[in-house]
């Protein structure tokens, strides 16, 4: 299980760096810059937690238990609905759709993602 883990996490982190690249050079252009704090904050977050499931990933191996694998799916869903959900807010501010302004309940649910995240992983760190 801990090498689905890190394979996704290198996975992300790629996609994450990619992403990066894309907002410092192609979306400045044509993002109003009240926005690009937002698409950045999405990036930090994802980045972090690309980490985190790294971190879990190897904690694993040591460590074999449910709350270590709930805590790697926990960041993933937090990376879901956190960042997707910025990075859709992005794409409104963007393109003016109107309809992606649904997707902001979603950010604060991504955040509970992570909180969990990182208590299940001191939980399965203790029971280690």
């Amino acid at each position: 299980m801990h090498k689905n883990f890190l394979i996704t996490a290198a996975i992300l982190g790629a996609i994450t760096v990619a992403m990066g690249a894309f907002g410092a050079h192609a979306l400045k252009a044509i993002l109003p810059e009240a926005a690009m704090p937002i698409y950045e904050t999405a990036l930090r977050y994802q980045f972090y937690h690309v980490f985190a499931l790294a971190i879990t990933a190897i904690l694993y191996e040591k460590y074999p238990n449910r709350f270590l694998i709930n805590a790697a799916a926990c960041f993933k869903v937090g990376m879901i609905f956190f960042c997707g959900s910025l990075y859709l807010l992005t794409l409104r501010a963007a393109t003016g759709i109107e309809w992606l302004r649904l997707v902001g309940p979603f950010t604060p649910a991504g955040g509970l993602f992570f909180i969990a995240g990182w208590l299940q992983l001191a939980w399965g760190i203790n029971k280690g």
